[in-house]
């Protein structure tokens, strides 16, 4: 298949890039290297523009946009709501436009987990209520709306991932953040002399912090080659991407100490407003309509991601 992959220069993006071109296919990618590195792209064109411009770009000989680019810090989306609405929902509509006149008919979304907010019951299916607490969750949400609607219109065949943590590397490809949010590479950091700050250890889990549900990037990008065959014209699906284990974040910090041989010091924090005591996901859509599965367990994804920051 001829496939654009946008955001295919950040984290996810460049490992979904590099599976689907050791699968066969034919990529292009589309980024504008706010948050993405160029020599994350390697083999296939990279086109450097925003989303918004991707009719420049799009034509019928493309089968499949999948669609990576977005803001996606919670934090800041809470501080900057304006960026959130403007770089995904705004923008992510162009894309679907584009998509629209140039004759493509398919479409993987990278949706999240903070779609549903703070569930009330686990682990989170795809029917659970979405009720997303800040603007990135409902940013990511809206735009699923108008992907539906696009189906339903339009004939777009389409699947929407929501993502649960992601972590690991594959090859030189790894978290390069900056700021960095994400637990294990601020955990590795920490195994390097920084220090690890852990907020919350009061909440109702086996040992006071919170639980998590990690993903392989690997496993994840495998998802986005399976979703190919599974797309059907006027039809949306959700599907959830996680392990459906879930790891207290002190399990992931002595599982760092473990892979690494060396001590993380942890300071112990107050909780974050709005950080829910546990999010796992169940899978069971992905494994039904992909043939999907992780394979890839949480030692794995920290000794990978360890690897490539020590190659």
């Amino acid at each position: 298949m001829k496939i654009l992959v946008a955001g295919g220069a950040g984290y996810i993006g460049s490992v979904v890039t590099r599976r689907l071109q050791e699968a066969g296919h034919d990529v292009t990618v589309l980024d504008n290297l706010s948050t993405g590195f160029a020599d994350n792209v390697d083999g296939c064109e990279l086109v450097e523009l925003p989303i918004s411009r991707a009719g420049e770009v799009l034509d019928s000989s493309f089968d499949v946009v999948v669609h990576l680019a977005a803001s996606a810090l919670v934090a800041e989306s809470v501080a900057h709501p304006e960026r959130y609405w403007q770089n995904n929902v705004v923008e992510g509509l162009a894309l679907l436009e584009a998509m629209r006149l140039a004759g493509v008919g398919g479409f993987v979304f990278s949706s999240t987990c903070a779609t549903y907010g703070e569930p009330e019951t686990l682990p989170i299916t795809e029917a659970t209520p979405t009720a997303p607490v800040n603007s990135y969750g409902a940013s990511k949400l809206a735009l699923d709306h108008a992907i539906a609607s696009y189906s339903r219109a339009h004939g777009l065949a389409a699947i929407s991932f929501r993502y649960f943590n992601v972590a690991g590397a594959y090859g030189d490809l790894r978290e390069r953040h900056d700021p960095e949010t994400h637990l294990i590479p601020n955990l590795l950091r920490g195994a390097t002399g920084g220090t690890f700050k852990i907020f919350g250890t009061d909440f109702p889990t086996r040992d006071g912090s919170a639980v998590r549900d990690y993903v392989h990037v690997l496993d994840l990008a495998d998802a986005h080659e399976m979703a190919l065959e599974a797309l059907e014209p006027g039809t949306h699906h959700i599907v959830n991407l996680g392990s459906g284990d879930g790891t207290t974040v002190k399990e992931v910090l002595a599982a760092v100490e473990k892979v690494t041989g060396r001590s993380v010091p942890a300071e112990e924090h107050d909780r974050r407003p709005g950080d829910p005591p546990e999010l796992v996901a169940d899978y069971a859509r992905a494994r039904e309509l992909l043939g999907w599965s992780p394979k890839r367990g949480l030692e794995e994804q920290i000794a990978d991601a360890w690897a490539a920051l020590h190659p």
